[in-house]
């Protein structure tokens, strides 16, 4: 004992207990057969009072422990003592002296409670861990201590010796206590004479009435031993709720009952039925019973004979009897789930192997029956044998489809019993390794039977349950032909097992299923399309935040693709291609962005394949479909792009010497092809991302600090040839001269979403300085990203300071005499369209900014010239009309931007035809909203001006202006229709073949417009047909004539 912790420590000063602990240690210390015998050949206490031998310790111990128990002292110094004893023997199997001790004095009946109350307050006082009287908790389950586990079997064994009809004391007193004279003994045959023993009274106790009485008790105890059995022992645990819920259901009834003759009555009938279950049940509860394995063999030939007898097939003789045959059934059924619940490893092979075939026999029948409970614990049993088998070492797998072939056999129908066995089959499923029994399940899903289907769906619905608790659920090769089966119940005509594969197919691996619902979606139609929408809906629901699924979904789609390009390039278009339609993928994709909760982990991984395969358009359509939530990370996608292209820029640095961009359109290497690719990757998802990104003018990202304080500077010549943010990397794209042409238009556009407080000082800067060096290329690239700007923002960009600057650079560049289809022609084209925007924009400015409509021609002009900050009215219109219809109007037409050489008449006209095509560019670039003020504004000065105009080239332009009005005004034109065909007909009476086909063109016009218009010319229509009459037979043009024979059959018709 020195080298053991001492749990409790004797006074030093006590003779009596020192005496005691010499005692003590003698008879723990001594060998327990020894022990035994001097307990057997114990006489009469010697005289002395010191402990020698074994005999004289025995008698100084039963001394002090009945003088304590007079004196009513604690007995610490004996018990404790033999705890420490019983610790340190825990794991052997014989009798150790503590126990040999403590059932010699138990058998003093005066003896016994008292050593049992001081056991219990030691366990009350003390906190060592060795004694502490609880449990615990493990994984969430609760596990019980060794001696709350002791604790338990105690009490069960107890209350079974309670099941016996009396409890006979013959040493009892009046108040119910035990008397001190039994001569102490522990062999019951070898007692000593019992000369001094007398009965006072003899009490029959009924044990079965205090069972009854301790009901309430028993629940708690059984709830213990459940919860204590849930990690473990499974079935037993089963057995132990099915216990439970039977003693609950007693004693509710018990309670419920109001009336004293049926309370007494069903006390009497529960007392029996309380002892005669309780005598089995407490024995297979017992957590320690090493007699338990002798006895397993008889127990399970008695508890299967039982479900035999009262099985449904045998109890059609005793149907007025039936529901007491089924209870019975019942307890025979909870008493086989305690006992094979509760084997061992070895004894759980044995007894399945002995017994397993008749088990199968026996529960087969019970999963037909009505009650629930039956058929609860039958599949219990069932899942115990089977898996036990197919878990076995030793069992050859025939056993295993002897076994489950009937339960296969009961998928056929669609009942109680099909259902109870789903939860079986599947499991048996996921941990074979033979694919026999999944295969019989997949032939049943893929039969014509809706109730095999169904049962079959059932089953594979189970599996997949688990399969999601467990990594080491069926082999990965059996998943793809569950997925091929669930995938075709998506056509089945069964709207259950529709349903059923609907919500299955998300739970499996995306791989086994998501390409084939994107090409069932893209390739077919009907309730199978649905299905596989509302499939593909929850598989992307299900892994919103997994990229790798993601990425599956663009493979899937680009492979899809890039099958149906190669069969219709090659002729051989199948009938399934035929009908691939992207669309419908691509229309689910915003409902499944909104369920995203963090889209910075899709961002990085999306935008790093953007680059990795920049070809990739369905990848470009893809962020097309997310852009809104592409914009809220704009922060992490513009940055994961600058840093892409800084990379970029490293690796191509050594082709640029090789390859010459310019003509990248001639030149069909693959390099040359990969690297336009590359730089048009960046742009490509840029372009996808809404203009509130670049409307933010706070975002470092997009706007850097240099370059925002490079453009308040006021610089005059702003140079970005960085990529400090993605402003200048899209000015850098858009007007570098080394760069592909698709890169600089893509480049140019989207500078055209810049914010306008960069775009416009860097676009003036650059337009002034191009065109000053007539760098054609530059100016083109400016001009987009400016029209682009106008046509987004409108008044928000037309309005800016800068504009007045663009305008005045544009007239100079109209003033270069040019050739039809030269580069300045095309430079020219680009002026003509960004002034036409100019207009638009004005037009639709918001009224608190507009002037007086009545200002001078000469303070538009001037504030044209002075001030883009405030344009007034319609100043620019009107001076695109001013020098279009004015004969005289050049006062500042010339300019150091004009050659000097170039002759001043021929600048002139040509000049004042870009006028017209600005106007005629406006008509067909007007917004809806604005048409009418725009005819107000624009047709009574050309109207009136064709008369006054000496040159008829011009005269001819401002007739095809109002052609195009009437074409693109509609009814904005009516108020003006009656002046209009006068100046069609004037036109037809000129001798310029110009001029009159011009008015040939505004008379089809108008007679083609809507029926208000036709009203209000038709009292010239007369007049109009006797002119055509004279042209379509009189004019030397071919062409004019037949226009206006044309013209002459729809007044005919008319």
């Amino acid at each position: 004992m020195e080298d053991e912790p001492v749990i409790w420590q004797s006074e030093s000063n006590s003779i009596t207990s020192s005496m005691v602990g010499r005692v003590m240690n003698t008879l723990l210390t001594s060998r327990p057969k020894k022990l035994e015998d001097a307990i057997f050949k114990l006489g009469e206490a010697p005289k002395s009072t010191f402990a020698v031998t074994l005999d004289e310790s025995l008698r100084v111990l039963n001394k002090y422990v009945r003088d304590a128990v007079d004196e009513e002292k604690q007995l610490d110094e004996v018990l404790i003592p033999m705890i420490e004893n019983l610790l340190r023997c825990k794991e052997s199997k014989h009798p150790n002296q503590t126990m040999i001790l403590l059932n010699w004095l138990f058998q003093d009946e005066a003896l016994f409670l008292p050593l049992a109350k001081d056991f219990v307050n030691i366990i009350s006082r003390r906190e060592d861990r060795y004694i502490a009287l609880g449990w615990c908790k493990l994984d969430g389950f609760e596990l019980p201590t060794r001696l709350s586990a002791a604790a338990a079997d105690c009490i069960l064994v107890l209350t079974e010796a309670l099941t016996q009809k009396l409890l006979e004391s013959g040493n009892l007193n009046e108040k119910g206590a035990f008397k001190p004279n039994k001569p102490i003994s522990i062999f019951e045959e070898k007692q000593v004479e019992q000369n001094n023993m007398s009965f006072e009274a003899s009490i029959s106790i009924d044990g079965r009435l205090l069972l009854w009485q301790n009901l309430d008790q028993l629940i708690v105890l059984v709830q213990k031993l459940q919860s204590w059995s849930q990690k473990s022992r499974t079935l037993h645990a089963k057995g132990l709720g099915k216990v439970l819920k039977w003693l609950q259901q007693i004693d509710g009834n018990s309670t419920r009952l109001e009336d004293h003759e049926s309370a007494s009555q069903f006390q009497t009938t529960g007392v029996l039925l309380l002892s005669s279950c309780w005598k089995h049940y407490s024995m297979l509860s017992l957590l320690e019973d090493i007699q338990f394995y002798q006895r397993v063999n008889e127990l399970v030939e008695q508890y299967l004979s039982g479900i035999e007898f009262y099985s449904e097939n045998n109890l059609k003789d005793y149907v007025e009897n039936k529901d007491s045959c089924v209870e019975t059934m019942k307890f025979f059924l909870n008493c086989l789930a305690l006992l094979l619940g509760r084997l061992d490893q070895k004894f759980r092979e044995s007894t399945t192997s002995l017994y397993g075939q008749r088990i199968s026999r026996a529960l087969l029948s019970l999963l037909h029956c009505a009650d629930e409970d039956v058929v609860n614990v039958a599949v219990c049993i069932f899942r115990f044998v089977i898996l036990k088998i197919a878990g076995s070492s030793f069992n050859d797998p025939i056993d295993c489809k002897e076994f489950l072939m009937p339960l296969l056999g009961l998928l056929d129908e669609r009942d109680g019993a099909s259902r109870a066995v789903t939860a079986l089959i599947a499991d048996f499923c996921s941990i074979s390794s033979d694919d026999w029994c999944l295969n019989e399940v997949l032939k049943r899903l893929a039969s014509g039977s809706i109730a095999q289907r169904s049962n079959a769906a059932d089953v594979i619905s189970e599996l997949i349950r688990l399969s999601s608790n467990s990594t080491k659920v069926t082999a990965s090769s059996f998943w793809p032909d569950i997925a091929n089966q669930l995938l075709d119940c998506l056509g089945d005509e069964d709207n259950l097992i529709r349903s059923k594969a609907t919500s299955l197919l998300p739970l499996i691996d995306p791989s086994l299923v998501l390409p084939a619902l994107v090409r069932i979606i893209s390739t077919t139609d009907g309730t199978m399309k649905s299905a596989a929408i509302n499939a593909f809906a929850q598989v992307l629901r299900l892994y919103n935040t997994k990229f790798e699924v993601i990425r599956m979904l663009l493979d899937s789609l680009c492979d899809l693709n890039n099958r149906y390009n190669h069969q219709e390039g090659s002729g051989g278009v199948k009938e399934e291609s035929s009908k691939y339609d992207p669309d419908e993928v691509f229309r689910l994709i915003p409902e499944w962005s909104k369920a995203v909760q963090d889209w910075n982990l899709l961002v990085g991984p999306l935008v790093d394949k953007m680059f990795s395969e920049p070809t990739n358009a369905i990848l470009v359509r893809f962020l097309s479909c997310v852009s809104e939530h592409l914009a809220d990370a704009a922060d992490l996608v513009l940055g994961r792009i600058l840093v892409q292209v800084q990379k970029q820029e490293e690796m191509i640095g050594s082709i640029h010497a090789t390859v010459d961009k310019k003509t990248c359109k001639n030149d069909g290497s693959d390099i040359v092809e990969n690297m336009l690719f590359d730089r048009l990757c960046p742009l490509l998802i840029i372009k996808v991302l809404p203009l509130r990104v670049f409307d933010d003018f706070n975002c470092m990202t997009m706007y850097g600090q240099a370059l925002k304080q490079c453009v308040a500077n006021g610089t005059d010549s702003i140079d970005v040839f960085d990529y400090e943010c993605v402003a200048t990397f899209l000015f850098n794209r858009a007007f570098s001269q080394s760069e592909y042409e698709d890169v600089r238009k893509l480049a140019a556009e989207l500078c055209g979403r810049i914010h306008p407080q960069i775009l416009f000082p860097v676009a003036q800067s650059y337009l002034q300085r191009t065109a000053e060096s007539k760098d054609a290329m530059q100016i083109k690239s400016c001009l987009f990203a400016v029209c682009t700007s106008l046509s987004i923002r409108g008044w928000d960009s037309a309005s800016h300071p800068d504009v007045s600057k663009i305008i005045r650079t544009l007239r100079a560049v109209l003033l270069w005499p040019s050739v039809d289809g030269d580069e300045v022609s095309k430079v020219q084209h680009g002026c003509i369209d960004c002034l036409a925007l100019i207009i638009c924009a004005e037009l639709q400015a918001p009224k608190t900014v507009r002037g007086p409509a009545e200002k001078s021609d000469a303070q538009n002009a001037l504030i044209i010239q002075t001030s883009g900050a405030l344009i007034s009215g319609s100043s620019v219109l009107s001076f695109v009309i001013d020098n279009l219809t004015k004969d005289n109007y050049e006062a500042g037409l010339r300019s150091k931007l004009i050659e000097d050489t170039a002759h001043e008449t021929c600048i002139s006209i040509s000049f004042r035809l870009c006028m017209a095509n600005v106007v005629i560019s406006a008509c067909q670039k007007m917004p809806e909203s604005v048409k009418n003020a725009f005819a107000r504004k624009t047709l009574p000065r050309l109207i009136s001006s064709t008369q006054d105009i000496e040159n008829a080239e011009i005269r001819a332009a401002c007739v095809q202006v109002l052609f195009s009005a009437a074409c693109h005004l509609k009814l904005g034109i009516v108020p003006y229709a009656h002046d209009l065909l006068k100046v069609s007909l004037s036109s037809l009476r000129k001798e310029s073949e110009q001029e009159k086909m011009a008015g040939a063109k505004l008379m089809a016009s108008l007679m083609a417009s809507d029926d208000a218009v036709i009203e209000r010319i038709s009292g010239q229509l007369l007049e109009a047909r006797s002119i055509l009459l004279h042209v379509s037979t009189s004019d030397p043009s071919p062409q004019l004539r037949q226009v206006c024979q044309k013209l002459l059959v729809c007044l005919t018709s008319q």
